[in-house]
């Protein structure tokens, strides 16, 4: 745990390589454990007196591509900057360019912020490119899939042309 008024008034900076092995929360996000996570945390103290971190944080990791549920590499790359703050209406009023970390005593883990940006980066959703995807995906309106359809089956809204006013019955 690390002290983060201490920091900003030392005007820390802290930086550092970890694997997707360290961080327990991201692990079960990952398609496997290999990779590598960089990251920067520079501690100070802006014109309001707030205690400000300013987090770039870069990761080459396996995620799981959607298609055809390979491992595949992806980049994810953060960088923020966040005011220190203890309570929820201290976020109210933060300027726009600050992202509040709620902190009670001022203490925090520098591993799970690390966690939270890259889990902040993450796409919700990753896939292979196209071409390169082992899954082959067919159009929705491909035209076998359209052969496959009998045509001869009854329309089931049929029994609504009688309904009609007007209709013979």
């Amino acid at each position: 745990m690390l002290d983060v008024r201490k920091a900003a008034a030392r005007g820390a900076v802290m930086g550092g390589t970890l694997k997707p092995l360290d961080l327990e929360r991201l692990r079960p996000l990952l398609a496997g454990d290999e990779g590598m996570i960089t990251a920067e945390m520079i501690f100070s103290r802006d014109e309001e007196g707030r205690f400000v971190i300013d987090v770039v944080v870069q990761a080459d990791i396996l995620t799981t591509c959607q298609r055809c549920l390979e491992a595949m590499p992806e980049h994810l790359s953060s960088e923020s900057k966040l005011a220190i703050i203890l309570t929820d209406e201290e976020a109210v009023s933060l300027p726009k360019n600050l992202d509040p970390l709620l902190l009670k005593d001022g203490l925090f883990s520098v591993w799970e912020l690390v966690e939270d940006e890259l889990m902040l980066a993450m796409k919700p959703f990753s896939y292979h490119e196209t071409g390169t995807c082992k899954r082959t995906t067919m159009s929705f309106f491909d035209p076998l899939v359209k052969e496959d359809i009998a045509e001869d089956k009854p329309n089931p809204f049929n029994v609504l042309e009688q309904l009609k006013p007007g209709s013979k019955h």
